[in-house]
């Protein structure tokens, strides 16, 4: 087992902290995290917050076990960075680096991996969980909290160490890129990859696609392997999603391939020009990253810029569309059809979601039986004089519910609260709050996510 000098002293030493931070605040301040970097999507004012300095830190990894002991806060950058020379991963690594392990966890993750190895949270072994009640408690000891932690937002308790599975890897990645002309090919490919992991005769180690119109869905299938012929970096002038329409096959690191959508925010960055090549080449590469480009996000919401913009140009304004979705496999042509002739965003990403076993993840339940899709996009939409501020959300949340879809809470939600509690476990989850949060020091999930 490799363990860093003097780790677990100083993991101690913050977690010590962090607890008399929350005894020291007023019994009714609003608690939340204080911390440098967010991949959440409802912006909200003010400061302050519960310092989580030192628990940011990979404590240790055991080759042999394959596992790796991980503070809640630590960015799945510095935890692949531990991991990888050893030749392990993490089961399912979400595709942007500062993304949190604590905060994949509790607030669901997903990646090319996950029609094998389903969500983060479904690799998780144990978790010490700081409650509202200023408890600190192993889920070891209440395993209902931990089936409990996955979509609850931190409402119900602050994972401060996580133990979990690692997965091994090889050195590099063989990428097929494969186009289909229609939703019903692809959905029918992404239901057989996910049940033989394989397509054609070769094996699939990760699967994932990119619609760039209703008439062209491409799959982008990895296989790990020992040697590549040459090696291909999304890092500089050349653009990633750009690469899966130019060519069939590719090779990248493992390193690379993990952090492939990173580079421009999957295909965000061109709405901040960074894809032109004269402003790429200004741009220093340092700040060609996703964390960069969400605070650029966050200044345009506070500036309302976009929104001038848009009515200058004649429409009401605009609506921020940032979502991830999941919709079983069979119904995914059906959505996309809605979306393409409701929504019209372009590209989206797609991304086979299986659970590992049988467990119960009662606040986001998904039948392990089924296959599902996940279908990110992220964008804007021009809003028509008299639409509602939130009308293409709320549309692809009832077409949704249609579909016997869910969809992720880390931006805008307009459900009401019943449809909420039938989607996310409403009943379970005020059990789990009176237990574990009796007092209601921490937010209420409904009021954090849809309400604000």
């Amino acid at each position: 087992m490799t363990v860093g000098a003097d780790a677990g002293i100083a993991h101690r030493e913050a977690v010590d902290a962090v607890r008399r931070g929350l005894a020291e605040l007023p019994p009714d301040a609003p608690v939340r995290l204080r911390k440098k970097t967010s991949n959440l999507f409802r912006f909200r004012d003010g400061g302050g917050g519960l310092a989580v300095d030192g628990l940011d830190r990979v404590l240790s990894v055991d080759p042999v076990a394959r596992t790796a002991d991980v503070a809640g806060m630590t960015t799945y950058s510095d935890l692949v960075a531990a991991t990888l020379p050893h030749g392990l991963m993490p089961l399912v690594v979400p595709q942007l680096k500062t993304i949190t392990l604590g905060g994949a966890v509790v607030g669901l993750g997903i990646e090319s991996t996950s029609f094998r190895d389903g969500l983060p949270h479904e690799s998780v072994i144990e978790a010490d969980v700081l409650t509202g009640t200023g408890e600190i408690l192993s889920t070891v000891d209440h395993p209902d909290l931990l089936a409990g932690l996955p979509n609850s937002y931190g409402t119900l308790g602050y994972a401060l160490r996580l133990r979990i599975e690692l997965a091994p890897v090889r050195p590099f990645v063989r990428l097929r890129h494969i186009r289909f002309d229609t939703a019903e090919e692809t959905a029918t490919a992404l239901a057989e990859i996910t049940a033989t992991g394989r397509w054609a005769g070769e094996r699939v180690d990760f699967c994932d696609g990119t619609v760039f119109s209703p008439q062209e869905h491409h799959l982008s299938l990895g296989e790990m392997v020992d040697t590549a012929p040459y090696l291909s970096d999304y890092t500089g002038q050349g653009i990633y999603y750009r690469s899966i329409q130019d060519r069939d096959t590719d090779f990248l690191t493992i390193h690379d391939y993990l952090w492939r959508w990173d580079t421009d925010w999957f295909w965000c960055s061109r709405a901040l020009g960074v894809q032109n090549p004269a402003v790429r080449r200004l741009w220093p590469s340092r700040y060609r990253r996703s964390d960069v480009y969400r605070r650029l996000v966050a200044l345009d919401r506070r500036l309302g810029l976009s929104q001038a913009l848009a009515r200058r140009n004649g429409a009401a304004g605009v609506e921020p569309i940032i979502q991830d979705v999941e919709v079983p496999v069979d119904r995914l042509p059906g959505f996309l059809e809605f979306f393409h002739r409701e929504i019209g965003i372009s590209p989206v990403w797609l991304c086979p979601l299986k659970q590992r076993d049988g467990r119960a993840w009662p606040l986001y339940p998904l039948d392990p039986a089924t296959t599902y899709v996940n279908v990110g996009f992220w964008s804007d939409a021009e809003l028509a004089p008299g639409q509602a501020p939130d009308h293409h959300n709320r549309r692809i949340e009832e077409v949704l519910m249609d579909l016997d879809g869910h969809k992720s809470l880390y931006s805008t939600s307009s459900y009401r609260r019943e449809e909420f509690d039938a989607l996310y476990g409403g009943a379970t989850y005020r059990e789990l709050k009176a237990r574990y949060d009796p007092d209601g020091r921490l937010p209420d999930l409904y009021t954090k996510t849809v309400t604000g």
